[in-house]
């Protein structure tokens, strides 16, 4: 978080009767989970979002020591988070057009062992948990305007009032109503089905990667839908799949051929919450993290699984394992067989 220290710093240096530093510590420890919820969804980011959220709460300490203390601060600071994100999103539509193969949300762990892979897990980062976290609820947003995905946003899933939300992104209530009207449809059309019941989707996950890591072919194919598909998220990393890849038999032969070639290193499978769904990390033998893995469960059946490995999608989550590292050691390992 790059402005954590510029935060930390102007509440030491507060005005006389240190009254700034409680209100902003308040506010900071009340509704930082919120805004940081705001802010993962509007951007897929969790870095972004952290520093989205910093800025935010540096603006609202600035309005206390100028003497233009805020009526109210989840007002000012759910305005301030929204407008930074609107502004952010526009302008990463244009970078993300030119990413490296497939784009997919940094990863939230989520789940009890969020943290494992190596960091506590941060309260902010769970808040407002739902199936609107998940991965491919997030890449239903992303195909909104920056707009309407603030509007949806801040009425249909954080329950802001139309006047609330229009006050905050600057439209009219009736604007606003058509938006989230806009933004509801287009949802509703492509919103990601889940297996309603989150024990079977737990239950089926554990038997799924237990038939990747044992090379159970007919295991997998047992469990996937006959379209699943796999995404693969490397920001360029080696090794990647730049397109996805669908069909049970293609995706049960690569993820038994991956869980070879982690096997071979030392690298397991530990069984994770992802952004609310099932899913697993990807550790090196020092605990190290390589990649995630989050799965879209629905109707019995396995139907996407996404993957994330790009370095700067999972520094956040803590220590990384070096891949070239392991890819090389892979090599060895197959010249020594053969």
């Amino acid at each position: 978080m790059r402005n954590a220290g510029r935060l930390a710093t102007m509440r030491d240096h507060a005005g006389p009767g240190g009254q700034e530093p409680d209100s902003t510590d308040a506010a900071y420890q009340s509704l930082r989970p919120l805004m940081f919820a705001i802010a993962y969804r509007m951007l897929g980011s969790v870095t972004e979002a952290e520093d989205i959220v910093q800025e935010a709460f540096l603006r609202y300490h600035r309005a206390l020591a100028g003497q233009a203390s805020p009526d109210s601060p989840k007002a000012y600071l759910s305005a301030v988070t929204t407008r930074l994100c609107i502004d952010h999103a526009r302008s990463a539509r244009v970078r993300r057009e030119a990413y490296v193969g497939e784009w997919l949300p940094e990863p939230l762990l989520t789940g009890p062992a969020a943290g494992s892979a190596g960091r506590p897990a941060d309260p902010a980062e769970l808040a407002e948990r739902s199936d609107s976290l998940s991965m491919a609820f997030l890449l239903v947003l992303e195909r909104l305007s920056p707009v309407e995905r603030a509007v949806f946003l801040l009425h249909d899933v954080f329950s802001y009032g139309y006047d609330e939300t229009a006050r905050i992104v600057g439209k009219s209530e009736g604007n606003c109503r058509q938006l989230a009207h806009r933004a509801r449809q287009h949802v509703s059309d492509h919103r990601p089905r889940y297996e309603p019941s989150p024990d079977h989707r737990a239950e089926l996950a554990s038997r799924f990667f237990a038939a990747v890591d044992d090379g159970d072919l007919d295991g997998l194919v047992s469990m996937l839908a006959a379209d699943a598909t796999v995404y693969g998220d490397s920001g360029g990393t080696r090794p990647s799949w730049p397109r996805p890849i669908t069909g049970r038999d293609k995706v049960s032969r690569l993820l038994v051929g991956l869980a070879a070639q982690a096997r071979a290193v030392g690298v397991t499978f530990r069984a994770a919450e992802v952004n609310g769904q099932p899913g697993v990390v990807l550790l090196d033998p020092g605990g190290n993290l390589v990649s995630v893995m989050a799965l879209d469960i629905a109707g019995g059946q396995v139907r996407t699984v996404r993957s994330v490995i790009s370095r700067d999608k999972l520094r956040h989550l803590g220590p990384l394992a070096d891949i070239s590292g392991l890819l090389d050691a892979f090599r060895q390992a197959r010249s020594a067989d053969g």
